[in-house]
This record gives C-alpha cells, sequence and structure tokens, in this order.
C-alpha cells in the first residue's frame, strides 16, 4: 500500500515538472498563437461555416435573435421531444420553441442550414445599471461555404419579413383613437389603443357577392403588390370611399377589411384635430399594415364642394392661395378661439401627398351619407381610389342576413316565400340594419321572423311608392307652374320687340 502511494506521488510530481517545463518552453502567447493557426488550418479545409446571433449585443437586445426565435417556432419540422410554449404580451397565440441545445434543419431556396439553440452560463457579473441575464443566449447558423452569398443577402431578410408576418397574425389587432386636444399619453403617443374584437367578416357582411368579391381581390391585389408600387413608384397606400345612406353597413365594411388583412384601425376624429401640423404628425405616428379612417367626414369639418359653393356666391372661382385652403390657415376664424382650424389642403396632403408615404401598406377609408357634400379634389383617383356604394338591402344581401341570425339556406324556405322576398325587396329599400333588427327580435322564432320581415317589406314598399306617387305629383305641378310663368312671360316679350 504505501508503494502505492510513493508510485503515485511521484507520477503527480513528474506530471507538475512537465507542465512547468511546458510553460517555461510554451508561454501563453505561443499557446494561443498555436491554436489560432490550429482553427485557420482547420477552417480552410472546411466545407462549413458559422454564424452566432446572440441575445443580447452589448447591453441591448438584438432583434435579430427575436426574428430567428419566431422564425424557428414555426416551423413544423421541430425535433426533439421537448419544446418549449410561450405566450406574448397581447398574443391570442401560443407559440412553440427550441430548448436548450436543440438543434433545426431548414431548407431555404434549395439549400440546407441547420441552426443550434445555445444556452451556456454567463460569467459573474461586474456593477452595470442593466443586470444581464443569468445565462447566455444565442443562435448559431451553420451552413456550406459555397451557400455563405445566398443566406447573408436573401435568407436573413426573408426570417425578419416572415417574423414581422407571425408576430403581427399573433397579437391582436388594436383600434386606435387620437387622443383628446391632441394631448399624448404615457409614452408620450398621441394615440390610444383598446383591442380590437369585432367580428364582422365578408361572409357575414350583408351585400351583393359579385360586388363583394371585387373588393376581396382589391384588397388582396394591395396586400401582395410591394413589387408592383416599387416597380411603378408609387407609394404603397389605397383609399377606399363608403357612401351611402345610414345604416347599410359602412362600420361593418371596414371592420370586415380589417379582419380579412389582419390589420390595426386608426380611427381619426378630426374634430380633435387643430391644425394641419398636427394632422401630419398623427401620420407619423400610425403602424405600416394599418387602416386609418375617417368616419363621416362631410360632418368633421368644413369639406363642402367649391364648385357648388363657388356657384352660390357668384364668385369667379378660388385658388389655392385663399385663406380657406391655404395650410395653416383658420378657414373660418377656427384658428383664433382655439378650435379646428384643419383645411382642405392640409387633408389632401393627408391622403396623397409627400406625408402620405410614411410607413408602407396603408389604407385611408372615408365614409360618408352625402357624398355630393365632399369637394371633387378629395375624391379624385390616388385619394380615394375605390367608391364603394353601400345601397339599401338587396335580395342577395338579404339571404345573407337570413343565414346569419337565422341560420337559413337557401333551400330551407318555402320557394313561393323565395320569390315574394324576391320580388318585394328592392322596393322596400331598407337598409340592412332595419332588416336585421326584425330578424333578431324574432330570432328564437324563424318562422315568424320571416313572416314579419316580409310584412315589414310590404308596408315599406307601400309607403315608398306612395311617397313616389307624391314626389311626381310635386314634380308635375312645378313643371306645370312654369310652362304658365313661361306662358305669361311670351305675350309681354312680344309687346317689347314691337
Amino acid at each position: 500500500m504505501k508503494e502505492h502511494w510513493t508510485s503515485l506521488a511521484s507520477l503527480l510530481g513528474a506530471l507538475a515538472f512537465f507542465q512547468s517545463l511546458l510553460q517555461v518552453l510554451f508561454p501563453p502567447e505561443l499557446r494561443i498563437a498555436t491554436f489560432k493557426l490550429f482553427n485557420r488550418l482547420l477552417n480552410m479545409f472546411s466545407t462549413e461555416c458559422y454564424f452566432d446571433i446572440t441575445e443580447i449585443d452589448g447591453v441591448n437586445t438584438n432583434e435579430l435573435y427575436s426574428a430567428v426565435q419566431l422564425y424557428l417556432s414555426s416551423l413544423v419540422s421541430i425535433s426533439g421531444s421537448r419544446l418549449s410554449l410561450t405566450r406574448a404580451l397581447n398574443s391570442s397565440a401560443i407559440t412553440f420553441s427550441l430548448t436548450n441545445n436543440d438543434t433545426i434543419l431548414d431548407t431555404f431556396n434549395g439549400v440546407t442550414v441547420l441552426w443550434e439553440h445555445v444556452v451556456t452560463q454567463r460569467h459573474a457579473q461586474t456593477f452595470s445599471w442593466r443586470p444581464l441575464p443569468d445565462e447566455k443566449r444565442g443562435f448559431t447558423l451553420r451552413i456550406k461555404k459555397k451557400d455563405k452569398i445566398l443566406i447573408l443577402d436573401s435568407y436573413l431578410d426573408y426570417i425578419v419579413e416572415r417574423a414581422n408576418d407571425i408576430r403581427r397574425n399573433n397579437q391582436d389587432r388594436l383600434m386606435y383613437t387620437n387622443s383628446r386636444g391632441g394631448s399624448l399619453d404615457s409614452r408620450g403617443h398621441p394615440w390610444e389603443s383598446v383591442p380590437f374584437k369585432h367580428p364582422s367578416t365578408f361572409d357575414t357582411l350583408a351585400m351583393d357577392p359579385v360586388r363583394k368579391a371585387q373588393i376581396m381581390e382589391d384588397l388582396t391585389d394591395f396586400a401582395n403588390g410591394r413589387s408592383f408600387y416599387q416597380r411603378t413608384g408609387r407609394a404603397w397606400k389605397r383609399g377606399y370611399l363608403l357612401y351611402g345612406p345610414p345604416g347599410t353597413g359602412k362600420s361593418s365594411m371596414i371592420a370586415a377589411m380589417a379582419n380579412y388583412l389582419g390589420y390595426d384601425i386608426y380611427d381619426l376624429e378630426l374634430t380633435e384635430v387643430h391644425n394641419n401640423s398636427e394632422l401630419r404628425k398623427l401620420l407619423m405616428k400610425t403602424n405600416s399594415k394599418s387602416i386609418i379612417v375617417i368616419e363621416d367626414i362631410d360632418c368633421s369639418i368644413n369639406l363642402s364642394n367649391r364648385k357648388k359653393s363657388n356657384a352660390n356666391s357668384g364668385s369667379m372661382g378660388r385658388s389655392y392661395y385663399d385663406p380657406e385652403l391655404r395650410p395653416g390657415s383658420g378657414g373660418g376664424g377656427g384658428g383664433e378661439d382655439g378650435g379646428n382650424s384643419i383645411t382642405l389642403s392640409g387633408l389632401l396632403n393627408f391622403t396623397d401627398g409627400l406625408w402620405s408615404c410614411c410607413g408602407s401598406e396603408k389604407i385611408f377609408v372615408f365614409t360618408t351619407n352625402h357624398v355630393e357634400k365632399l369637394d371633387p379634389a378629395l375624391l379624385r383617383s390616388g385619394r380615394m381610389d375605390m367608391h364603394i356604394f353601400m345601397s339599401f338591402c338587396s335580395f342577395p344581401a338579404l339571404k345573407i342576413l337570413l343565414k346569419n341570425y337565422l341560420d337559413y339556406e337557401e333551400g330551407d324556405l318555402n320557394e313561393g316565400v323565395l320569390k315574394e322576398l324576391e320580388s318585394i325587396t328592392d322596393k322596400a329599400e331598407m337598409t340592412p340594419a332595419d332588416v336585421s333588427e326584425v330578424l333578431i327580435k324574432n330570432r328564437r322564432n324563424k318562422d315568424k321572423a320571416v313572416s314579419d320581415l316580409l310584412e315589414a317589406l310590404k308596408e315599406r314598399a307601400e309607403r315608398n311608392s306612395k311617397k313616389g306617387c307624391v314626389r311626381e305629383k310635386e314634380r308635375d305641378d312645378v313643371e306645370e307652374e312654369e310652362q304658365e310663368k313661361r306662358a305669361l312671360e311670351s305675350p309681354k316679350e312680344s309687346f317689347e320687340k314691337s
């Protein structure tokens, strides 16, 4: 036993002597240089290269790390028996992610890459104003050297773009409104937001299916039109004018558009905006992929048709330099008493000027009950590109409402009842809101709901017929009076000529 311990002590002594001799013959500087040379030789003959993406860059969060993490969570081919589950703030979806030191394969344009989620313990920290996490996290990307240019030029940009789409789809959509009197919230933003939960979709929207399909196709072309707008040199935005009688579904159309595209909504209250400069600042603070809405624009501020105003006042026409049109001018003295001083020129620049291209992929929607009151300059293409007339309830729209509220398909109703509804719907000129109210009140008794609806349609059609006769009689009376005036004036003119 003693001999065994003596041999072990001799061996340890020899190792210590060898280590001391190694440090003398190979100092630390030489060992580091040798290690670097060995790695360089190894890399020269290796066919692969590695890229590290750390969670924290210095003291700032690395956005590329977050994008890679979100992108990899969407891949179906995640391998391994253990996954991490997370749910972000304001998110309605649970996302999967790689666990510590797990790997995953991905393919891009025919090139296969390997991702590894590397997690190590961080060394003891010195004093810092922002303490760092105990674990050091990062992703390592391993690719072939021959694919390096393709990956760096396209793959990482693709990951960031996909991550933004995933983040937007996972998050609950928001509806914003500008703060009262132009004030700022606690974060210094001029917009206040609430979760957007409106259930309206194009499937439930009471509208002619053909017209509805045209609108959906136009929205899809816009959302997928990045390359088109860049190639043609146009700002990536589009304007929609919704006009028609009250109760025809203009607000429901806006909600359906937002749900269809997955966009946020900015409900702009013009009466709370003091001047054109404040209007531009609000536009600057809107996000991309959003719908900017001004409802009842004819009632918000004075944007009346200048042609009609000129005809009524007998003037020879006005120029851009008139006080009402000049940016920043009172246009009626509103600016002096602290009121609204937005001008038509300011609103035109808001929708189609240089400031309108702040961000990208934005939709402007104006609604009005009286389109004839709006100035033609506000309605031209480039500002309001698509004019959508929200009409009274048609028979195809009526069938959609019957399905929504009574779960009736076309074959569930008696053919005679359907023909009667079809013949009377257009004559009744009832709005979808009025039809919906009749169905809601009787939704527990489907037969009574249909009979009450048919009765309401007939009553409204009869009333419209009587009004039409009265209007026709009044028009005939006016024409008869005009003819009498002309007959009385004719002898007088003949007498004066003679």
